[in-house]
């Protein structure tokens, strides 16, 4: 039984560890900072990242690597009761950490129109017109309304073009919220994963 406790544990504790790097390289591709890179994302997922608690991101990857150096000594001294008190104590700041990121995604798809509204505003005409391109749609509310107008690119090529497309608010906010759905849902899995290696943690403190 301790055997499997073991394999168990560092299962998902392997697991555990690939989420460090994967966390770090979103924070670092997509901050704002990094707006010039290659567009090998789309537009409009780019964006949407940059709009995320990315320097908590940082700081969750930090935590996840220590905790990882932990568990090590902790998984072959699971006699030292100390150790696995603070790799439990470690994992329950991470699941925190990944649940109060999960529910502040969560909670911004709850106003989609008016974030995206606050971000397209916010975006040059270039980022403007890769959205556009990417929805095939024209301005952020159409021409019948008192938004800005749309950016002239391969899609709105002239107004006469414009009045035939919709807006891009409605797919803008479609794709964001199946989007931000992955990426909430995620998080949230991510926590379930780490519940599963503190059980494993206290099973291991307590075989009996």
């Amino acid at each position: 039984m301790a055997n499997k406790i073991l394999l168990t544990f560092l299962a998902f504790d392997l697991l555990f560890l690939l989420t460090g790097p994967l966390l770090l390289a979103v924070a670092i591709i997509f901050q704002p900072s990094m707006s010039g890179m290659s567009m090998t994302v789309s537009a409009a997922a780019k964006l949407l990242l940059q709009n995320t608690p990315l320097t908590v991101a940082f700081f969750n990857a930090g935590l996840i690597f220590l905790t990882f150096l932990v568990s090590i000594p902790s998984a072959i001294f699971a006699k030292q009761r100390i150790l696995l008190r603070i790799c439990s104590w470690l994992l329950i700041a991470c699941a925190l950490v990944s649940l109060a990121v999960g529910l502040d995604i969560w909670f911004s798809t709850l106003q989609t129109r008016s974030n995206l509204g606050v971000m397209w505003a916010m975006q040059t005409p270039m980022e403007q017109s890769l959205l556009q391109q990417q929805f095939q749609c024209c301005g952020y509310l159409g021409l019948n309304s008192t938004s800005p107008a749309f950016q002239i690119d391969n899609v709105c090529t002239s107004v006469a073009v414009a009045t035939q497309l919709v807006g891009c608010v409605g797919p803008f906010a479609s794709f964001a919220n199946s989007f931000l759905d992955i990426v909430f849902t995620s998080m949230f899995g991510f926590v379930g994963k780490i519940d599963i290696l503190i059980n494993s943690t206290r099973a291991r403190a307590d075989p009996d």
